[in-house]
């Protein structure tokens, strides 16, 4: 084994991948390959071994040939539920952005999917910003549940995520309602265009910068979507920053307090709202520091307010997450009842 070589993983084209280089920093190079994440990675006596997961498999242990690189799954912790579930097809997507950017998006189907069909369809907003949307295995945003229950859901890697280089991550900064909204709307719009989506029944859902996203686009979607789920999402740009344990964060993205009449502050959903028109599900929890629950009071008071089909689902329990297995469920069964209500 090479004590000069140092691996480890990076975000790369909406997947996670093992890198290497030297102590010295002498080039790196990517070691991994396939459709799935890898990471955390433990090296010892030579043997590398690291996490393994995707959207369809939940983590599972794997063993990386240093020379080749090649992946080998050595446990099975799930395969007994597996053997008796069916999973959707996961897809990787390029389309062209209105600025004649390449945009990737992963598209789920639903698992008997059948292309005659048309199906009622889901945009996914990732959180973040700056975080990767990729292959990613989660209880709460589980693409292969929502597949499961006969949505196609597209997530596109908009401006701001990671892995896609950091021109690409650092532009969302000071534009949180610009080009990465646009990403979304370009990627909506490509999808309403293929035969087994139904452009009729399109809803959008997301988490944290992902829940902002929502919000921002109940303001710009034009009759786009039917359905909205926001999740913990920034309402007020100057209430948040007030509220906010993380005032680095908007130091960083907003460009400092709302005191300095700063241009991004134009991107706060709530001067919007009298443009909102679409059923809206807002969820929030109580000990949420980083997006004060506020915030979530803020967005559907105003969505009540205005006549807008609403409802508010508060866990006096849960942070910025939803972390007990009870809550979980009801997170689940609110989120699937609003969806159905209004896409099927």
């Amino acid at each position: 084994m090479d004590e000069n070589l140092l691996y480890f993983t990076c975000s790369h084209l909406g997947t996670a991948q093992i890198f290497k280089t030297t102590v010295k920093g002498e080039g790196v190079s990517k070691v991994t390959e396939g459709v799935h994440n890898l990471g955390p990675i433990n090296l010892k006596s030579g043997v590398l071994v690291s996490e393994l997961f995707s959207m369809s498999m939940a983590p599972e242990l794997s063993v990386i040939d240093l020379k080749t690189g090649a992946v080998k799954q050595i446990t099975s912790i799930n395969k007994p539920i597996y053997d008796n579930i069916r999973m959707g097809k996961v897809e990787e997507k390029y389309i062209k952005t209105k600025d004649n950017k390449d945009l990737q998006m992963w598209v789920v189907y639903p698992p008997d999917f059948n292309a005659a069909k048309k199906y009622p369809t889901l945009l996914f907003c990732e959180g973040g910003p700056q975080s990767a949307l990729d292959q990613f295995w989660s209880y709460r945003w589980n693409m292969q549940m929502i597949a499961a229950k006969g949505y196609i859901v597209f997530a596109p890697n908009r401006r701001g995520v990671s892995g896609f280089g950091q021109e690409w991550k650092e532009q969302i900064s000071g534009d949180y309602g610009g080009k990465n909204i646009q990403d979304y709307l370009d990627a909506t719009d490509s999808m309403a265009k293929e035969t087994f989506v139904d452009a009729s029944k399109m809803g959008a859902v997301g988490a944290s910068y992902g829940g902002f996203s929502v919000f921002y686009l109940a303001g710009v979607h034009q009759g786009r979507f039917k359905a909205f789920v926001s999740h913990c999402g920034v309402f007020n740009f100057e209430s948040e920053y007030g509220a906010t344990e993380e005032v680095w964060f908007p130091d960083k993205d907003y460009g400092g307090p709302y005191w300095k009449n700063l241009p991004s502050y134009k991107y706060s959903p709530h001067l919007m709202v009298d443009k909102w028109t679409t059923p809206i599900l807002i969820i929030t929890g109580q000990n949420d520091f980083r997006i004060p629950y506020t915030q979530s009071l803020e967005a559907f008071q105003a969505a009540q307010l205005h006549g807008v089909p609403s409802r508010l689902l508060f866990f006096e329990d849960e942070c910025h997450w939803v972390t007990k297995p009870q809550n979980a469920v009801i997170w689940q069964r609110e989120f699937f009842e609003w969806l159905d209500k209004y896409l099927k």
